[in-house]
């Protein structure tokens, strides 16, 4: 594993990559200026890029975001959502699983997540005991987004009508400007430990990585994958066998400096050990 300063050296030994967006590209409130710069370096290098995220919104939508923090379509070559994952999987259902939903739904989540479902051919009910399944995006504006217990009504409710759970974004957790704030997959990790059937859609799942490969166009061995999460990014590209790097200052920033505040890359590779994880690098940014 190598310990890198900037992400100059990789870009000379791929020719396409899947970046993260959420502790890679931007913290869900601001772009990361290190980032776009290096995104506008691959750019002119004519490489390929994709941006994978686990955000359940539908790709238009998290790009209209993008724009307004700066972040310009033409600084990527792709984007692919959890949330456009969710919405195509409900226009073309992909299993039996899909096909049995039923129409009547229960989302918990934000208001902001709607466009994933927004035009379809479902009926949106205020209570889980009028549903057929429920689409789970993550904590709502209603409660606090870093306390679990103030979801654990809901996903009782949730469990004792056997409900089908959606998960929108298998992240656990993300730091939002600032701040650490649970996401779909904690709520889907719970409502599995009442009984509940899951199915999540995003990084780690290797399906997302299909049509990510065959947009970019390359083969797995020309691709590098870039992210900050061991569980999510970097495992998820192990799982189709491409290789990745490791943002350390993301998810685990905190539990990976040392005294002094840089980071510790002992402690980063004992990290992904314990995960039997194996990225080819790590970088404390990405930056160029």
């Amino acid at each position: 594993m190598e310990h890198l300063t900037g992400f100059a050296p990789l870009a000379d030994r791929y020719d396409g990559f899947i970046l993260d967006l959420w502790g890679v590209i931007h913290d869900g409130v601001n772009a990361f200026p290190h980032a776009v710069e290096t995104l506008g370096h691959l750019k002119r290098a004519d490489k390929r890029t994709l941006l994978l995220s686990n955000v359940p919104r539908p790709n238009d939508a998290v790009q209209s975001m993008m724009r307004r923090m700066g972040i310009a379509d033409t600084l990527y070559t792709h984007i692919l959502t959890s949330g456009e994952a969710v919405r195509r999987s409900f226009l073309s259902p992909p299993d039996l699983w899909w096909m049995e939903l039923g129409t009547r739904m229960f989302h918990i989540g934000p208001e902001r997540d709607k466009p994933v479902y927004e035009g379809l051919p479902l009926t949106v009910v205020a209570t889980p005991d009028e549903a057929d399944f429920v689409l789970n995006t993550g904590p709502d504006d209603h409660r606090n987004p870093s306390d679990m217990a103030e979801f654990e009504p809901v996903l009782q409710a949730c469990a004792k009508h056997r409900l089908k759970m959606i998960c929108g974004n298998p992240d656990l957790e993300v730091i939002r400007g600032g701040i650490r704030v649970l996401c779909a997959g904690a709520l889907a990790l719970r409502y599995q430990e009442l009984g509940g059937d899951v199915r999540a859609l995003g990084k780690p799942d290797p399906a997302i990585y299909q049509p990510a490969l065959q947009q970019l166009g390359l083969s797995p061995d020309r691709v590098l994958a870039v992210g900050d999460s061991l569980r999510t990014d970097i495992a998820g590209a192990a799982g189709v066998e491409i290789a990745a790097c490791w943002v350390l200052d993301g998810i685990h920033g905190a539990s990976l400096r040392g005294p002094d505040g840089r980071f510790d890359t002992a402690r980063a590779e004992a990290h992904a050990r314990e995960a039997n994880l194996h990225p080819v690098a790590t970088l404390p940014h990405f930056a160029w």
